[in-house]
């Protein structure tokens, strides 16, 4: 699977995590994403990946920042986007299952790096559930 991922400098190290179990697993991952630990604007790195996903260039993204709200509120304004702020892998199933997310949002300020992994591999092996979920989904868009 290719993948985007992105964050700000909150999520430095929870991404070289994830892309190393990503790689490991033999996913191809685009790293958008800043790879220091300097202020940053976050929006910048979750357009790139939103802009990767709406456009069909990656299977999914990840995107991580301090609380995920500002890069999901971001990743959110593009048409073929459904981003997800999730916090334990329950939510990342549910996002996945019932809202067809392509975009999992972690908080790397309230997750642990261990939990924000599970919820990835979580993300990435949940498939949508369709039928009554996706009349819900098709009226998302305005």
């Amino acid at each position: 699977m290719k993948i985007a991922i992105g964050n700000d400098h909150a999520g430095t190290s929870y991404k070289f995590a994830i892309v190393a179990h990503l790689e490991k697993l033999g996913h191809q991952i685009i790293n958008v994403g800043t790879d220091g630990d300097s202020s940053v604007d976050y929006p910048d790195f979750a357009h790139e990946a939103a802009k990767k996903v709406n456009a069909a260039e990656v299977d999914l993204g990840i995107l991580i920042c301090g609380s995920a709200n500002g890069v999901c509120i971001t990743a959110n304004k593009y048409p073929k986007v459904r981003a997800g702020l999730c916090w334990n892998a329950e939510i990342a199933e549910i996002v996945r299952l019932h809202n067809d997310a392509n975009i999992l949002c972690i908080p790397a300020r309230f997750t642990a790096e261990k939990q924000a992994i599970g919820m990835v591999d979580t993300f990435l092996n949940t498939a949508f559930e369709g039928g009554r979920h996706k009349r819900r989904v098709d009226k998302i868009m305005c």
